[in-house]
């Protein structure tokens, strides 16, 4: 028994060490930019196969990272929104999508590779869905966008796919870049991950209260601009 239980727990330290080398990689250099054996290698494994041995392909990698850090984001989202439940406030329910991430990397410690692995692998259209399919199979996130678009005020549906697409490149990015320079020791727009939080909070609810300009209908081409085509 006892020496089952220590290679299950060799085993489980392997796959930790996998992770924390490809999501530091894949942040480094980009998705395409690794390869399995690069991780491998990375991880002091002598096997070249250890990546694959462990999760499959890449993309199980990459699915098996997500996971990792979904956990203790979800965590915190959850207790954030039993906080804010039933409130009817837009910035309450921005904040439940905004802080529980980055508390979660202030809680890695500097130097993190997460803010800058999500903004890697949401660039690439190989590995997008996978992040994505993983963020909206949490719970607390799925109801934090219910809750949302309960406050919000009516917007035409392209409009709401528009900021819906904005918020979430600003939350990545900032947070990628609020990440890239702590770790290099440059200054930062704020202080600490919470400021971070509090500043893109303030910013997003603004972007989904703004106004709407109907779009302005495009001109006919001319006959004779066709013609001359």
């Amino acid at each position: 028994m006892s020496g089952r239980v220590a290679r299950s727990e060799r085993v489980a330290a392997t796959r930790e060490t996998i992770l924390s080398a490809a999501e530091r990689l894949f942040a480094e250099h980009g998705m395409a930019g690794v390869s399995n054996r690069q991780i491998g290698q990375e991880a002091g494994q002598g096997n070249n196969t250890a990546v694959t041995y462990h999760f499959g392909s890449k993309e199980g990698l990459v699915r098996a990272i997500v996971r990792r850090r979904t956990g203790p984001v979800e965590d915190v989202r959850r207790r954030m929104v039993a906080r804010v439940d039933g409130s009817s406030e837009v910035r309450d329910w921005v904040a439940c999508m905004v802080e529980p991430l980055a508390q979660h990397l202030d809680d890695l410690g500097t130097p993190s590779w997460y803010g800058r692995f999500s903004a890697q692998a949401l660039a690439d259209p190989a590995f997008r869905g996978i992040v994505s399919r993983e963020a909206m199979e949490s719970p607390s996130l799925v109801r934090t966008g219910e809750e949302l678009r309960r406050c919000l005020p009516d917007l035409p549906a392209p409009v709401r796919r528009e900021r819906q697409d904005m918020a979430r490149h600003l939350i990545v990015h900032t947070f990628a870049e609020h990440e890239r320079a702590l770790a290099g020791g440059e200054p930062t727009p704020r202080g600490s991950w919470h400021e971070a939080a509090t500043g893109l909070t303030d910013a997003l609810t603004g972007l989904w209260l703004a106004p709407v300009t109907a779009p302005s209908a495009r001109p006919e081409p001319s006959a004779t601009g066709d013609r001359a085509r």
